[in-house]
């Protein structure tokens, strides 16, 4: 992170610029792993076959909000910039960026002679439409949960064809993640119009749109007039599938060449399996469960904190991940971003702390609570365990399980039965800085705030960190947040997994990561 003497003069660059905030020596390998694989010798032409979960929504940048989804739009979409596996900033349709009037205002430097797939060229124009309408509220777009208090509508402007000026709400060091794949609903559109991108895919990216086929897959071929580098690959066919094991055992038997998601435990075969290559990246996604801090029975921080000492995090990590995971701390802070304070105490499981607050509290005996949950990912597994290891201090556990539409509703306090529920947990994929987390899951305002916590020194503290553009600061006020999430506890997070990824031994160039996207085109068949 540079100081705020440096910021006015900021121009963050891929390769030259290196962000921290995920850095690993996994991610590192990683990384390394895709060049070596990429100086091997290739052959142009061939079909490759994608294995990937149905996306759960309309193939609408503005509207998908899981792995399937992300996948697909980015694909014949594009983005400002990528995030990498090493936590550094890749550009893309933008070529540089600079931060001014000490945060507040960012210009970028848009590529020129880019063209959608409809042959009309792209401008800085169509980047400030697109940022415009994620920002509206109105409009309803998945991104509002990390634009909401950083970019208002009208924020984004087109100086000319090359150059996007926005104009942020207050200072925000890294605005840059929020503009880049990270936000992974804002692929760029013709006018920011998302209103045909489910049927036409009217992209700038390497794949144009060859057949769609309404949840059972989609065929891309190259783009012949791509302004990168053309795709070795004629096609790209990618086959939905609705269970995880299906798409494994595609894999596995060669009818698909490379699947992106996986978890670690259902895929456990994989990791051994000689016909095929594993990338485990690390990665700050991860489960919340949340105790709404309003209403019995987590009104009392006593209560909240006893549920959090009676888990055994190691085994719920080893359980639901063969250890491919990073242990939590109840916060969103994983240590694998620069910016936490790594001296805060880890929690550990406590039984006899745990009774003990509990009986502080009144509920010695312990007491009944029903706990939501969604069929998706490891959160029914998650339950389980959960149920099991409260009953050790007298918490009886009913699991109240729903399919994932039926959980969310319409995500709107009072009518989505995540956001209403006492006991529920939701997933949260990967975000290259906490920020998004921090804001949407727990401030006082946060569109995703399902334990209603209301703290207005933790809002004070949140908006200290996100103005904060030196690295000594933002840890200081990480520190601060975090002492104060675990003594209030409105929610759990007990562990970070890696994201993975599986392809054939036979496919070079697969560039993953680990919000989910797979970018192929410099991907080949080995000669």
């Amino acid at each position: 992170m540079q100081n705020q003497s440096e910021l006015g003069k900021l121009a963050l660059l891929a390769g030259v610029s290196r962000r921290a905030f995920l850095a690993t020596s996994g991610a590192a390998v990683a990384a390394l792993a895709f060049s070596r694989n990429s100086i091997a010798a290739t052959q142009k032409g061939g079909i490759l076959k994608g294995a990937v979960t149905t996306p759960a929504t309309a193939l609408d940048p503005f509207a998908v909000s899981e792995v399937g989804g992300r996948l697909i739009i980015s694909q014949p979409g594009e983005y400002l910039a990528i995030s990498q596996a090493d936590g550094t900033l890749k550009p893309a349709l933008a070529e540089s960026w600079e931060a001014r009037e000490g945060g507040k205002v960012w210009v970028y430097k848009i590529r020129s002679g880019v063209s959608f797939h409809d042959d009309t060229p792209m401008t800085a124009k169509d980047v400030a439409a697109t940022f415009n309408r994620h920002a509206d509220p109105d409009v309803g777009s998945n991104a509002l949960s990390a634009l909401s208090g950083i970019l208002s509508k009208g924020g984004a402007v087109a100086k000319d064809d090359t150059t996007v000026e926005f104009t942020l709400d207050a200072p925000y060091g890294n605005f840059p993640y929020t503009a880049s794949s990270d936000n992974y609903n804002c692929v760029i559109l013709k006018n920011g119009d998302n209103s045909d991108y489910a049927n036409n895919h009217n992209g700038t990216g390497p794949w144009k749109l060859k057949e769609l086929r309404p949840g059972r897959g989609v065929t891309y071929v190259k783009n012949e007039n791509y302004w990168g580098p053309i795709p070795s690959f004629d096609e790209v066919d990618w086959t939905f599938y609705d269970d995880i094991g299906a798409a494994i055992l595609a894999i596995q038997s060669g009818a698909a060449d490379v699947l992106s998601g996986f978890p670690a435990r259902a895929g456990a075969a994989l990791f051994n399996n000689p016909k095929v290559a594993v990338i485990s990246i690390p990665s700050s996604s991860h489960e919340v469960i949340h105790m709404r801090v309003d209403m019995p029975p987590f009104n009392d921080a006593r209560i909240r904190r006893a549920v959090a000492l009676a888990i055994d995090r190691a085994a719920v990590v080893k359980v639901l991940f063969d250890n491919k995971a990073e242990i939590g701390n109840d916060t969103p802070f994983a240590h694998f971003f620069a910016s936490s304070d790594k001296s805060v105490p880890q929690r550990v499981q406590d039984i006899p702390a745990a009774k003990a607050l509990l009986a502080e509290a009144g509920v010695a005996d312990g007491f009944n609570v029903d706990l939501l949950t969604q069929k998706s990912g490891a959160i029914p597994e998650l339950a389980v365990l959960l149920q099991d290891q409260l009953r050790a201090i007298g918490i009886t556990v009913n699991i109240v399980q729903m399919g994932t539409d039926q959980y969310y509703g319409d995500l709107k306090f009072g009518t989505s039965p995540f956001l209403d529920s006492p006991f529920g947990i939701d997933d949260y994929g990967h975000r290259g800085v906490p920020n998004v987390f921090l804001s949407a899951q727990l401030s006082s305002k946060g569109v995703w705030n399902a334990a209603h916590f209301k703290n207005a020194t933790y809002d004070a503290l949140m908006a200290k960190y996100f103005a904060a553009t030196d690295l000594e600061t933002q840890q200081k006020t990480a520190g601060e947040i975090q002492r104060l999430l675990l003594e209030e506890t409105p929610q759990l997070g007990l562990y970070f997994y890696n994201f993975n990824v599986v392809h054939s031994i036979r496919v070079t160039g697969v560039q993953p990561t680990a919000m989910g996207h797979l970018f192929l085109g410099e991907a080949a068949f080995l000669a």
